[in-house]
């Protein structure tokens, strides 16, 4: 029954691809992370903190979503393995890029939900900004950072799925 209700996944992307629907909406979304969370960061430069921490809180948990999305796509679809089947490339290349994009996928997630949690705790507490702000900084290149590296990986990973 659930498999009957999610078939629009699995129909052809939007993207020329053979990816299905699902991962090309999912690539998207991924592709376009960086940026968005960027804009939210420049809210706070322009010192425009509560709509930084809105926005920021706003696209943490829509990531959430889009990434439980992402799953239940991938377990329903087969996994790896049946992705995998129409790729060009070598299953143990393809597999090494994923297990990379999967490490620095689930290392910024916490790093990001470790911020999320600090960043809104401090902000409630008045210590962002202020006291907290050079540590509450460091955190968040490293996790902006890592959000990049997650896109680019994942985008490497799509690459390698479904068009070479």
């Amino acid at each position: 029954m659930i498999k009957e209700s999610m078939n629009y996944m699995f129909e052809a992307g939007f993207l020329g691809t053979r990816a299905p629907f699902f991962m090309d909406f999912v690539t998207l979304i991924v592709a376009a992370l960086p940026l968005l969370v960027y804009i939210a960061i420049l809210f706070a430069r322009k010192k425009r903190y509560r709509l930084h921490a809105l926005l920021q809180n706003i696209i943490f948990l829509f990531s959430v979503i889009v990434i439980s999305y992402f799953e239940l796509g991938v377990r329903v679809g087969g996994g790896f393995v049946a992705f995998m089947q129409e790729s060009g490339v070598s299953h143990t290349y393809a597999s090494v890029v994923l297990v990379l994009h999967i490490f620095i996928a689930t290392v910024s997630f916490f790093y990001w939900i470790l911020i999320i949690m600090r960043a809104n705790y401090e902000f409630v507490k008045k210590l962002i900004p202020g006291r907290a702000s050079k540590a509450h900084k460091i955190l968040a290149i490293k996790t902006f950072t890592g959000i990049v590296l997650t896109s680019f990986s994942g985008i490497w990973v799509y690459l390698l799925l479904f068009v070479y």
